[in-house]
């Protein structure tokens, strides 16, 4: 499922407009994205937890020069932790 099927469903299902549930899809988005960006967890009960984490930095190797070894810098990765209901809907324990 793409974006423009997940907002013409958000729509039928909420009972809103196309454009309206656009705005909340864009809306939601950008509250997950500016909450994991100032190092907080966003948790929606039974669904998951959208999490950042500090990757280290490490050694690597150069992929175009495999003697030349370099260093990767620390980053911040976006992380998502299922929830239990998601994980029962997975395992077919609800449908």
């Amino acid at each position: 499922m793409n974006k423009a099927a997940l907002i013409e469903r958000l729509a039928t299902e909420a009972g809103v407009s196309r454009k309206e549930a656009e705005r909340m899809l864009e809306s939601l988005v950008k509250i997950i994205i500016s909450e994991l960006k100032a190092d907080r967890e966003v948790t929606i009960t039974g669904f998951g937890t959208f999490l950042s984490r500090t990757r280290h930095a490490r050694g690597g190797v150069n992929p175009q020069k495999p003697s030349e070894r370099i260093t990767i810098p620390e980053v911040k990765v976006a992380k998502f932790k299922t929830g239990k209901t998601l994980k029962d809907a997975l395992k077919g324990k609800i449908e």
